[in-house]
């Protein structure tokens, strides 16, 4: 049986609906995943797929985006099924038709945004583990979100960097600042909010209809200002969804030094994904957060 054919048969055992594709294309699934689309009818899905062992991966994907349904803030896909086919691991999703964040659609994300972090949980972390990228990223639940932040985040990523030739000078300064981390949160208690927990400008879109939409999450509960630090690391968030943001839910001053911190995860995680270009990135962070505690 091909693989088009064994995922319309699972597609259909799923949804209870027969389902018989008429095409399949293939789509840009970014630099981890293949994805195509499956349509048959007036059926239409978007498949994520990856080698059999990632289907772990898939499983806490969907598991993240029924997560951020739940709050009843910002759309994101439904999942339909995940497990293997053809010897691969895939995720079929509902298919949504999307395009750019238009004005009015950055500013109603940033109110959705602030909603979906009012949803909390008792403990830092989560129900499972997941990955940032292809990264694995331990979420075991804590009470203690600097410890949270220093072993879980930030120390597992400095540690993979030594483990890829990363050493030296960042190896020495990260772990400066890993001792320093209390320093920063003196005045600041973060509640766990629910976090997309990679929140980029390619993870955010909007329908045909303008409704905006979130995807590709690594969910946890943190401090709500990581995900809002993330939409300034590499653009495509503008001033009226930050604006919108901050009227629904004031920041604390400090946001301002601490994204640096929340960002340097992202930073060194792509230096160990994609290699040493931004190793110079990484390790001006880090100086510039222990210049703020000197």
């Amino acid at each position: 049986m091909s693989l088009a054919s064994e995922l319309a048969r699972l597609i259909a055992v799923a949804t209870g609906r027969a389902f018989t594709p008429d095409s399949h294309q293939d789509v840009g699934g970014g630099c981890i995943n293949q994805a195509l689309v499956l349509e048959g009818g007036a059926q239409r899905y978007f498949v994520k797929l990856n080698s059999a062992e990632r289907l772990a991966m898939f499983e806490a994907e969907a598991e993240g985006l029924r997560e951020i349904a739940m709050t009843r803030s910002v759309r994101v896909p439904t999942p339909v099924c995940s497990g293997i086919a053809a010897h691969r691991a895939f995720l079929v999703l509902e298919y949504l038709p999307l395009r750019g964040l238009d004005a009015q659609a950055q500013e109603t994300l940033g109110r959705q945004l602030a909603q979906m972090h009012r949803a909390t949980a008792p403990r830092f972390g989560w129900k499972r583990d997941n990955t940032i990228g292809s990264t694995p990223q331990p979420n075991h639940e804590t009470d203690d979100w600097v410890a949270f932040w220093r072993e879980q985040r930030l120390g597992l990523q400095l540690g993979l960097a030594v483990d890829n030739g990363y050493g030296g000078s960042l190896q020495h300064d990260g772990e400066r600042l890993l001792d320093a981390l209390p320093a920063f949160f003196r005045d600041y208690r973060p509640h766990p909010s629910l976090l997309h927990g990679d929140l980029w400008g390619g993870n955010a879109a909007a329908t045909d209809t303008g409704e905006p939409v979130v995807f590709d999450p690594a969910v946890y509960y943190g401090d709500r200002e990581a995900d809002l630090a993330m939409t300034e690391l590499f653009g495509g968030f503008s001033a009226r969804f930050h604006a919108a943001y901050r009227e629904a839910w004031p920041l604390d001053a400090g946001y301002r030094v601490r994204k640096n911190l929340y960002n340097l995860y992202h930073v060194l995680n792509h230096l160990n994904l994609f290699g040493g270009g931004y190793r110079a990135q990484a390790q001006q962070t880090i100086e510039r957060l222990l210049a703020e505690v000197r």
